[in-house]
């Protein structure tokens, strides 16, 4: 009867979806034919009207064409600008005032106006496909604008629906005989045996071992039977020894449980401890208590008691039925409750109004974490009845402190954002209100200023950018790389700075320093960045200092990789020793403590994150007054070296 059933499924189907496709192809195709057609036709005629400016008579060309058929839903004739000035059935006002809405017909994105032909698309409305064309109108090569013609669904269309609504139900038909003759087979040939195997099942299910089924058949139905005594015969035998697999299998649980990295904790209905994972007990200090078999509110964190408290016994309650009859008599209250109490409820509450799973989230007090807490109802096999519940416990605190530090970071890029877009706006507002009452100096001091917190903007936007890459997972191809042409070229770009400052720049390279393992881009950043600070920080007579040497005495090496030492020195203000860690932060800038507004803050983050990716540190000293120094290692490269 399967077989059957599904052969003339397929077949039926089949032939439907055959029939539609084809009723639809063929359609298609013809509507787009009889629309390009029709377009071609009505341009023709109505172009020299249009450019002639004869709205009267291109007005009774269009209305006469429109009337002799009803293949056409919607005419519109559009200027080159797009501006619809005449349509059937829209009509166009004949007296244009402040109020008289333009309309503007959109035109597809592969329509080409100066094509020859027309461009058709179709699209579904409530009434059945249309056959859009959009037709260009050209009058001695001249574009005059675009024709768009409705077409209406072709009558196919509706007829393949109606075929297709009579093999549907043909096939529903036919499946439904199929299953009905089956069931009249099943009711007189199977019906008594599976009784009987019902009857047996039951038992079985009751713990009686000693039932049998003694009928005369053969077939697939006899071998069932014959199974299903084997069966009894086997559970009667292997009763104690099931009883022991199932010992053993509740002893894996546990183990599975004890193992796993988040905390577990199952209670009865009784709110009694049952089984708790060794994670658990760490989170909650229960290491050294014993508290199976103690009311498990008794010994949780006071703040997690309140939440858990009122949802823990609602889902204890007992009987499920009862909980959902409580559940649904409690709603019409429910509803009357203030706003702000709903939203404090747990999301199954808002939604199902059961509560067979709850999730909180808690800050402890005590042991400074953030902890989720899921709650799941334990039902029994025929998921009636509550046995217990299943508390799982995920210390979520880095995942708090990540997200705190994201929205630090959100909130810190849009206060650096604020204060040159403010800046920038009310100088050009000065300049557009009141340029004409400046003087060409202060003209040219508001633009000046108006430029530099531009590029003040464009720097902080391009660090922002940079960080975000580098603190991404992209990884960045390492070579050889010669620091000559890297210190050569950060010398060049900051050189005429430094003389401005009256401070001197200057490089100490060891000779024939051979090549080291990194990116030239990004090594070229760090020394711009560091020297950079280095100029903004030191006064006038001052020196910036660019050092690279190979390190020579083993004692000096962690790594069996001949290494390549880079320094960069400066005798700024130096920094004071609480801010050496920060300084590597995004947005601190130590320019705070000295009242200066240059900087971003993000330069130093930028360099840590770029010697993280060489798989290097960066290190710092400095004293306050004397100047300071940075420098990080990197390996010397070699052909084997592998490159990350």
């Amino acid at each position: 009867m399967a077989a059957a059933t599904l052969v003339v499924s397929l077949v039926m189907s089949g032939l439907t979806f055959w029939a539609v496709n084809t009723i639809q192809q063929d359609a298609r195709m013809n509507d787009n034919r009889f629309g390009s057609d029709l377009g071609l036709l009505l341009a023709a005629n109505a172009a020299p009207m249009v450019a002639e400016n004869d709205l009267s008579g291109l007005a009774r060309f269009s209305g006469r064409f429109f009337r002799s058929t009803s293949s056409v839903r919607y005419i519109l004739y559009a200027d080159v600008e797009g501006s619809i000035f005449f349509g059937i059935p829209y009509s166009h006002a004949e007296i244009q005032n402040s109020l008289t809405i333009k309309r503007r017909i959109q035109l597809p994105d592969d329509y080409v106006p100066d094509s020859d032909l027309p461009f058709i698309r179709q699209h579904l409305t409530p009434n059945g496909q249309v056959t859009d064309v959009f037709v260009p109108l050209h009058q001695q090569h001249q574009y005059l604008g675009v024709l768009a013609i409705g077409i209406n669904p072709n009558p196919t269309i509706v007829a393949s629906s109606n075929l297709t609504r009579d093999v549907t139900i043909s096939v529903f038909i036919t499946i439904w005989a199929m299953v009905v003759l089956g069931n009249v087979f099943n009711a007189l040939m199977i019906t008594r045996p599976i009784t009987e195997l019902l009857v047996g099942v039951r038992n079985i299910a009751a713990k009686n071992f000693k039932q049998r089924i003694d009928l005369p058949l053969r077939g697939e139905l006899g071998e069932l039977i014959a199974s299903f005594n084997d069966m009894a015969e086997r559970l009667e035998t292997y009763e104690e020894q099931n009883i022991e697999e199932l010992t053993a299998e509740k002893a894996k649980l546990e183990t599975l449980v004890a193992t796993i990295a988040d905390g577990a904790v199952l209670i009865d209905t009784d709110m009694q401890i049952i089984l708790v994972n060794p994670t658990a007990r760490r989170i909650f200090n229960w290491e050294n208590k014993d508290v199976i078999g103690e009311n498990v509110l008794h010994h949780l964190p006071t703040e997690l008691t309140v939440k858990l408290t009122k949802s823990l016994y609602q889902m204890g309650s007992g009987d499920r039925q009862t909980q959902l009859n409580n559940a649904n008599e409690a709603t019409t209250d429910s509803n009357n409750e203030d706003a702000d109490n709903s939203e404090n409820l747990p999301e199954s509450h808002s939604k199902s109004h059961f509560p067979t799973r709850d999730e909180f989230r808690v800050a402890l007090s005590q042991s400074q974490h953030t902890i989720r807490v899921l709650l799941n109802q334990v039902l029994d096999r025929d998921r009636e009845t509550v046995k217990g519940i299943a508390m799982t416990v995920q210390d979520i605190t880095r995942e708090v402190e990540l997200n705190e530090a994201k929205n630090q970071f959100i909130s810190n890029v849009s206060h650096e954002l604020r204060t040159p877009l403010f800046n920038i706006k009310s100088f050009i507002e000065t300049l557009f209100e009141y340029g004409e009452d400046l003087t060409e100096v202060q003209r040219k001091e508001f633009l000046e200023t108006a430029n530099n917190e531009t590029d003040r903007l464009t720097r902080l936007v391009n660090d922002v950018l940079d960080l975000s890459r580098l603190e991404s997972s992209q990884t960045y191809h390492l070579q050889g790389v010669h620091l000559n042409q890297t210190v050569e070229q950060t010398l060049r770009t900051y050189q005429l700075n430094a003389k401005d400052k009256g401070i001197s720049l200057e490089k100490e390279i060891e000779a024939d320093l051979p090549p080291v393992v990194g990116h030239y881009d990004l090594l070229l950043q760090v020394f711009a960045n560091l020297v950079g600070n280095g100029l903004k920080f030191t006064k006038p007579g001052g020196k910036v200092i660019i050092k690279a040497y190979q390190l020579q005495s083993t004692s000096e090496l962690s790594s069996p990789i001949p290494l390549v030492r880079i320094e960069v020195k400066d005798t700024g203000i130096g920094i004071a020793p609480e801010d050496k860690e920060a300084i590597f932060q995004r947005f601190f800038r130590v320019e705070n403590r000295v009242h200066t507004l240059e900087g971003t803050g993000l330069g130093l983050s930028i360099v840590k994150n770029i010697i993280d990716k060489h798989n290097s540190r960066i290190y710092i000293e400095s004293e306050v007054g004397v100047g300071t120094s940075f420098w990080f290692d990197l390996p010397i490269y070699q052909e084997k070296t592998v490159n990350n």
